[in-house]
Order: C-alpha cells, then structure tokens, then sequence
C-alpha cells in the first residue's frame, strides 16, 4: 500500500526558510517522478517543483531561484527547500508521486506553510 507524508511545514517570517519533507512508501519512490503542489484559499492548485528519477529538476516560476527539490531514494525521501520566503507562498504544500507505468498518482494530506508580513 503507498503513502505519502509531508512534514516540515510551520509558520515563518518574511525572508525566512523552512525545509519541506515527503516520505514515500510502498516501493514505488524509486520508479516515481516527484513534484510539490500548493494550494492557498481561493486559488487553483499550483506546480511548484518537480524531480524526475534521474534527478532533472523543473520549477514554477514564481519560486525559481528561492526553492530547490531534491530526492533521496535511500531514503524514499523528497524535500522542498524554501527560501526567502514571501507571505504569497502561504499555502498547504502537497507532495505527489507519479509512478511510471502506472495509471494514476499518488498524493499526501499536504503541510501547512504560513508565511508573515
């Protein structure tokens, strides 16, 4: 059975930091392209990072040159570093987990991320 646990969110300053963690088990973490979502009230959800399994890395615009995603398949491990965080990163970040040859992804409860002004 797959499940997925995100941890590391809190609340934190203007210009602060905060590293985010997904743990993946089920023995699909090593097979999977990993990604960050967000979602803040009232907006759509929102790609924030993405790793596949070689270790190629996209991101959305809003958080490049702030955020870096990184894997640990020892681990089965993804961590979201933030940086320089801004009160619109204010949101619940969610881990997913996208298993090749598979048909459908796999998603976390989401970490709450509080940023203030």
């Amino acid at each position: 059975q797959v499940q997925i646990v995100e941890s590391g969110g809190g609340l934190v300053q203007t210009g602060g930091s905060l590293r985010l963690s997904c743990v993946v088990s089920g023995r699909i973490f090593s097979i999977s392209a990993m990604d960050w979502y967000r979602q803040a009230p009232g907006k759509q959800r929102e790609l924030v990072a993405s790793i596949n399994t070689g270790g190629t890395t996209t991101y959305g615009d809003s958080v490049k040159g702030r955020f870096r995603i990184s894997r640990d398949n020892t681990k089965e491990t993804v961590y979201l570093q933030m940086n320089n965080l801004k009160p619109e990163d204010t949101a619940v970040y969610l881990c997913s987990a996208r298993p090749k040859f598979s048909a459908r992804d796999y998603w976390g409860k989401g970490t709450q991320v509080t940023v203030s002004s």
